[in-house]
């Protein structure tokens, strides 16, 4: 069998590059769908527990006591004069 020509070495080592970038591309891709449609799913189960909470006391319990959890300054701060009834909190 002949030398493979210096020419189709390069070329296929181009080949072998594109080929790996549209590999990465397509990675990236299907990486920010799935992060998108994760965050989609909490949105919508986060509307409907807030809607849940909002019409029965027993949820609203529940997810009062979920929030207590929360454990990081910034996110408290996201829900500071916050109520699940839409009116400002009782500071009695």
């Amino acid at each position: 069998m002949p030398a493979p020509h210096p020419d189709a070495i390069e070329k296929a080592r181009v080949r072998v590059q594109q080929a790996k970038a549209r590999l990465q591309a397509l990675e990236a891709r299907a990486s920010t769908l799935n992060r998108k449609a994760d965050a989609r799913r909490k949105i919508i189960l986060g509307g409907l527990l807030l809607d849940a909470a909002m019409k029965d006391a027993a949820w609203e319990a529940h997810l009062t006591e979920l929030m207590r959890r929360i454990s990081r300054d910034q996110d408290h701060k996201a829900f500071e004069g916050w109520t699940f009834k839409g009116g400002p909190v009782d500071a009695g």
